[in-house]
C-alpha cells in the first residue's frame, strides 16, 4: 500500500493535491517532500485557516509574508504605519501622566 510520501501529486490549477490520513489524536502526516518545498521545520509553528470546508496550513513565515502583502496592497507606500503607531502611543503616554 502506498503512503502519502510515495503518492504522485496531482496538479490541478496550480494546486498540488496529496492524499494523506488523519491518525490518532488528529495528527496529519505532511510528507517530507512537501515539508522541504514549504521550508517547514520540525517544531515550527504553523497557522491553520478554516474556510468553509477547507483547511489550509501555513508556516509562520508564509503567514507573515501573506499579511505583509495584504498591508502593502492596502496602505500607500508613502504612509508609515509604524510612525502613526508611535505617535499614538506617545500621545497616550502624555495623557497618562
Amino acid at each position: 500500500m502506498a503512503n502519502a510520501a510515495t503518492l504522485p501529486p496531482i496538479l490541478i490549477m496550480s494546486a498540488t493535491l496529496i492524499k494523506t490520513k488523519v491518525t490518532e489524536g488528529g495528527r496529519i502526516v505532511i510528507p517530507a517532500n512537501v515539508r522541504r518545498a514549504l521550508d517547514m521545520r520540525v517544531g515550527e509553528d504553523v497557522t491553520l485557516e478554516i474556510d468553509r470546508d477547507e483547511l489550509r496550513i501555513r508556516t509562520s513565515h508564509a503567514a507573515l509574508r501573506r499579511l505583509q502583502k495584504m498591508v502593502r496592497e492596502r496602505v500607500p507606500a508613502e504612509r508609515s504605519i509604524v510612525d502613526e503607531f508611535l505617535r499614538e502611543r506617545r500621545k497616550e503616554a502624555t495623557l497618562d501622566d
